[in-house]
């Protein structure tokens, strides 16, 4: 008969290979709730998008999850806290395509590194972009903007949602592309951008569809043209930038979900699981209706998108001769 001596470390041995066994860690996950980190404000595309997948993780993972918006610096105060915080999966992010890309050729130091720091999930969406004026501006068309910009360089101002977003992107490439000066006017988020722009504050944005869309409907603001291939679905009377006399001028803003590094394998299945039903589910219609495409099911994982896109954004960077900050 084995004595207490042996029979302990054996049960113990025993407990940990079951505890450590991901089938058993999976089920066991979550057990309390969860929060995504915006690095953006509330009223954007990219905090929709979190609040949307998050109701939907909530339900099907039997537990809260919470969206905590720490905007500000380009996204360098939320996603330093999802970097920083326990590998659980009790702390996730909804990030921009810029934040975990553009941000690397324009700051020469980051508090957070893009490819060590996070662990991806899945891609969420890929929004097509769009110029749009207020719709009391003079310009009716792509080509009174260039030709406007031509006439006096540097003065027509175009908004974004911060150093390194989307929108600076899109400029950068529209003033490449089109051979113009513009004043770029970065803000906290998408949401204020776009109310600046209404109010006539900024002369222009190219925003990601789904924050454009709204007030476009509301005949607050006037799309001038799409930065895409084709034409947008739920914008079919407007032209492709090609179409407006700009050729080479296609950008699209995805979305993505990351944890931190070494979050375990079967916690990150477990999300990913859940998101690609959402995407697949209830939450595909109400994206489609707000102008963006399920992207759970792209080809390419999303860390090889995110190394990609670095090196391409470094080039426009580069190409547009900015200096890192």
């Amino acid at each position: 008969m084995p004595s207490l001596r042996t029979l302990f470390p054996a049960v113990a041995t025993a407990f940990a290979l079951l505890a450590a066994q991901p089938g058993l860690a999976q089920d066991a996950y979550p057990s309390k709730p969860i929060k995504i980190i915006v690095a953006l404000p509330a009223g954007g595309s990219v905090d929709m998008v979190a609040r949307l997948i998050g109701q939907q993780l909530s339900v099907d993972l039997g537990q809260p999850v919470l969206v905590d918006n720490r905007a500000g610096a380009s996204g360098q105060i939320g996603l330093p806290a999802v970097a920083k915080a326990p590998p659980d999966g009790y702390t996730l992010t909804v990030s921009p395509a810029s934040f975990l890309t553009t941000n690397k050729s324009l700051f020469k130091t980051l508090p957070y590194d893009p490819e060590k720091d996070f662990t991806p999930i899945t891609k969420l969406v890929n929004q097509a972009m769009v110029m749009v004026v207020p719709e009391k501006s003079r310009f009716s068309s792509v080509a009174d903007v260039v030709a406007a910009a031509k006439a006096k360089p540097g003065t027509l101002t175009f908004a974004s949602s911060g150093d390194g977003s989307p929108q600076h992107l899109a400029g950068l490439m529209l003033q490449s592309r089109a051979g113009i000066q513009l004043l770029h006017v970065p803000y906290k988020g998408g949401a204020p951008a776009i109310t600046d722009l209404i109010g006539g504050q900024v002369d222009m944005v190219l925003a990601p569809v789904p924050e454009a869309l709204p007030h476009i409907k509301a005949g607050k603001l006037r799309p001038l043209g799409v930065l895409s291939e084709q034409r947008v679905a739920l914008l079919p009377a407007v032209p492709t930038m090609r179409e407006a006399g700009v050729n080479n001028l296609v950008l699209s803003a995805w979305i993505g979900l990351l944890a931190p590094a070494k979050t375990p394998p079967a916690v990150i299945d477990r999300l990913k699981n859940s998101t690609l039903k959402a995407l697949d589910g209830d939450a595909k219609a109400k994206l489609l209706d707000a102008g963006m495409v399920p992207a759970g099911h792209d080809a390419k994982p999303l860390a090889q998108v995110i190394s990609e896109d670095i090196r391409t954004h470094a080039e426009l960077i580069k190409a547009a001769g900015i200096t890192p900050q």
